[in-house]
């Protein structure tokens, strides 16, 4: 096995950010190690700056139901050719004060009203690691979802949050996931994991 390349095989020439709002744009000048040897030559390369994130699937064992949330995606919108609202598991930005479990579960509260009571980590993961710098860190919690009801309201209003909840069968949720209503990656990732891992926690978590 050859020894993996590391951020040493990467020299910078320049680094800007012509852009800077809610997100920012970096422009990166740069040269990297070939795997023939040598280097590249200079290359330029945008990159969409945006903070590390904590996504959680919450899970109801005892009920076998999972709770997702729906709202407005503006990334969506802006590809053109479907609905810009997404089913998605809760989630949220990493303060540099806090840790990624502790925004998980948060969000759980905020995003769904539901408490986590055991954690488990799912896996972490870059978005679009081609042209995005976002890294995601992915749990499943397991709550209490006998008091949610579908279509309940959920999110902050001082962050412009307008979510409708869906609380699902796990039956249900993987369907929906089959016919493309979830449609992001983190959502199908957590989903798919749960398939694999469902039987155990039903188990551990009874």
């Amino acid at each position: 096995m050859p020894k993996p390349f590391s951020r040493a095989d990467v020299k910078t020439i320049e680094r800007t950010t012509p852009f800077r709002g809610f997100f920012s744009l970096d422009l990166l000048r740069l040269k990297h190690r070939n795997f023939a040897g040598g280097w590249s030559p200079p290359i330029e390369r945008e990159v969409f700056m945006r903070d590390n994130a904590a996504g959680l699937l919450p899970y109801d064992p005892a009920l076998d139901r999972v709770a997702l949330v729906e709202q407005f995606r503006a990334g969506v919108f802006a590809e053109g050719s479907q609905p810009p609202w997404t089913l998605e598991v809760v989630a949220g930005i990493i303060k540099p004060s806090e840790s990624a479990e502790a925004v998980a579960r948060r969000e759980a509260e905020e995003e769904a009203g539901a408490t986590v009571r055991a954690i488990e980590h799912i896996c972490d993961f870059f978005v679009s690691p081609g042209g995005c710098s976002e890294y995601v860190m992915l749990y499943c919690g397991r709550c209490d979802l006998s008091g949610l009801t579908t279509g309940d309201a959920a999110g902050l209003a001082h962050e412009h949050e307008d979510i409708r909840l869906h609380v699902l069968g796990f039956e249900d949720a993987l369907a929906a996931m089959k016919a493309g209503r979830t449609n992001n990656a983190i959502t199908i990732i957590a989903l798919q994991w749960l398939a694999m891992n469902r039987e155990r926690l039903r188990k551990v978590w009874s």
